[in-house]
């Protein structure tokens, strides 16, 4: 059985925003020149890791202020 999941990335929560990361960040690349939220299901994210690691698409780059 596979395991389903949503991940939701908020760039106001990433630490990393307005850095040089972020314009090299795949939330970035997919939302365009001002991002905000991206949301991917387990399939989706399946799919990202495989085209990242073969250099199709920068990987994501974010990192949380706060830690659940």
């Amino acid at each position: 059985m596979t395991e389903r999941f949503e991940l939701s990335i908020s760039c106001s929560d990433c630490v990393r925003r307005s850095t040089p990361d972020c314009e090299d960040c795949l939330v970035s690349f997919v939302l365009g020149e001002d991002p905000g939220q991206l949301a991917m299901t387990s399939e989706d994210a399946r799919v990202v890791e495989l085209f990242s690691a073969q250099g199709m698409i920068p990987r994501l780059r974010f990192q949380g202020t706060t830690t659940t």
